[in-house]
């Protein structure tokens, strides 16, 4: 008796009792497609962490101004300003582990264009920042370091704003816009970036030169950075050392002595990526490891039918072996029909998890990423279920007396 035959057999077996088999795999069935699905929407969503993160930008550390005090009431980080531009000098000239560092002040101002206005958030930045943020132009240029060293009135303008000022579809590329009441020119257009995880948009903003920015926008402050610090590390396994070198020189500048809080404060953003993505990860394994226990009771009811089905066929099996089938033959037959079973359970639970995984996704607006290896891998896994409890039922069919089986009534 060759493999065909044998697998043959066993379908045969098992489409007799259609409704039964369907039953027996059903606990199988929603193990793997609870499986599928929850592993679908769980790197759907860590990939929208992934995304979200990476459009603040790459290897980021942001570096805050100090805490006010007043009263007893304190202002929070920010409140005041205990950054210099000697301090962001020295960040991008003495930490070697850090590529590049830009201040962002920031400011609300009404932007007006011809009759139309919008109020948005605008910020004072160096060409480095754009870097940093992993940001490019949809169109035009953005200003240069010359720009930033003659205090030009340029212009950067994030997609909305130009929505908002221009009409969807425009093209403003040398269009005046005043900022408050001083004219400035456009000389590019952001690439959309859409919204951050907290639904901020990042395209409803404008950028000019920092030096323009001190000077005809938020006056006051001078030695003083009266915003934050954008901090760019080498590589993402350098982020970390870089928080550290950057605390070091600042304490070291700000000459605090040991055991003194910080005037200032650094947020790794790549830490906050990876506890999300954690997070998560763990959230997806914990419903994939309940998924795998009705795997397991799925491979139980396989056993339960497959006990019923050596009963009910012993008659068969002793007149198999009395017309000289083996204990091996014997054996086969009932191990194929287990494994045949969970098999196909394993397809058809593929197939309900990613109909479940695309329903949850379209009904809640979660992400859903479809992993070919885990489908194969919870197939193999309910095949490895339907041979493994399916072998003591097998071996209890191959060990019966042929004679005993044959009077069995």
């Amino acid at each position: 008796m060759n493999l065909m035959e044998i697998i043959r057999l066993a379908v045969r077996s098992l489409l007799r009792n259609t409704l039964r088999s369907f039953l027996t795999v059903l606990g199988v069935i929603i193990g793997v497609g609870a499986v599928i699905a929850m592993v679908a929407i769980g790197e759907g969503a860590k990939a929208r962490v992934e995304q979200a993160f990476a459009s603040m930008g790459t290897n980021l550390l942001i570096v805050m101004p100090g805490s006010s005090t007043a009263g007893g009431a304190q202002g929070g980080f920010g409140s005041m300003p205990t950054l210099t531009w000697d301090d962001l000098k020295a960040i991008q000239t003495q930490v070697p582990t850090v590529r590049d560092a830009a201040p962002q002040l920031r400011t609300v101002v009404q932007l007006i264009a011809e009759d139309a206005n919008w109020g948005t958030t605008v910020f004072g930045v160096t060409p480095a920042y754009f870097d940093l943020r992993s940001w490019p132009m949809a169109s035009g240029a953005v200003f240069s370091q010359s720009d930033l060293d003659a205090g030009s009135k340029q212009l950067v303008l994030g997609r909305t704003v130009v929505d908002k000022l221009f009409g969807p579809g425009t093209d403003p590329i040398g269009q005046t816009v005043r900022v408050g009441n001083v004219p400035f020119e456009v000389v590019a257009v952001m690439a959309k970036k859409g919204q951050s995880a907290t639904g901020q948009d990042y395209d409803d903003a404008a950028f000019v030169p920092v030096t323009t920015f001190q000077a005809k926008i938020q006056r006051g402050l001078q030695k003083v950075i009266g915003g934050t610090i954008f901090v760019g590390a080498t590589s993402a396994e350098a982020t970390l050392r870089a928080q550290k070198d950057v605390r070091a020189l600042l304490r070291d500048r700000h000459r605090l002595r040991e055991g003194a809080d910080d005037d200032f404060s650094i947020r790794n953003l790549t830490e906050v990526a990876s506890a999300q993505q954690e997070g998560t990860q763990t959230l997806t394994t914990l419903l994939a490891s309940i998924a795998a226990v009705s795997l397991l009771v799925g491979g139980i009811g396989i056993m339960n039918i497959m006990l019923v089905s050596v009963t009910e066929r012993t008659r068969e099996i002793g007149l198999r072996m009395a017309i000289g089938a083996k204990r091996g033959h014997i054996l086969a037959q009932f191990l194929t029909e287990a494994l045949v079973l969970s098999l196909m359970g394993g397809l058809l639970g593929v197939g309900l998890g990613l109909g479940l995984a695309s329903v949850l996704a379209t009904r809640f607006g979660w992400p859903m990423l479809i992993r070919p290896d885990v489908a194969v891998f919870a197939c193999l896994f309910s095949g490895l279920v339907g041979v493994v409890f399916g072998l003591y039922p097998a071996r209890k069919a191959s060990l019966l007396d042929p004679i005993q089986a044959l009077r069995f009534e």
